[in-house]
């Protein structure tokens, strides 16, 4: 069973991510911001394949994290989707070019959540 990442200030997005990964057979963990995501990939023992990533959150934004993990060799297979309501294709380029492999927009539905997951490859 593959481990997903779900890090989110909205513990009812992260609910929502979790309910719909879990469906899929996904294992899931949970982080209310980049900092608290950090910790949990440098502390868990399972491999974690995915990440589940907003862009707006305390302490460390999404964004701030997807550059700190793409930096740590050790997570370069880690495929991550930004979920998020940022809208601005500036923000889409942004997030695409530091080395998220899909984007989601907020509101959105489990049909497009799969379709993306299918796009990166991920096994699920």
């Amino acid at each position: 069973m593959a481990t997903a990442l779900v890090v989110d200030d909205s513990s009812s997005m992260r609910m929502i991510l979790r309910k719909t990964l879990e469906e899929l057979g996904f294992e899931v963990r949970e982080a209310g911001n980049g900092k608290e995501a950090l910790s949990l990939l440098a502390s868990e023992t399972k491999p974690i394949s995915l990440g589940l990533l907003d862009w707006n959150m305390p302490e460390m934004d999404g964004f701030e994290l997807l550059q700190k993990v793409r930096a740590i060799p050790e997570l370069n297979s880690l495929v991550i989707i930004m979920v998020t309501a940022e809208t601005e294709l500036e923000h889409i380029a942004d997030a695409l070019e530091a080395g998220a492999n899909e984007y989601v927009m907020k509101p959105f539905t489990k049909d497009i959540l799969v379709s993306k997951l299918e796009l990166t490859g991920i096994e699920f």
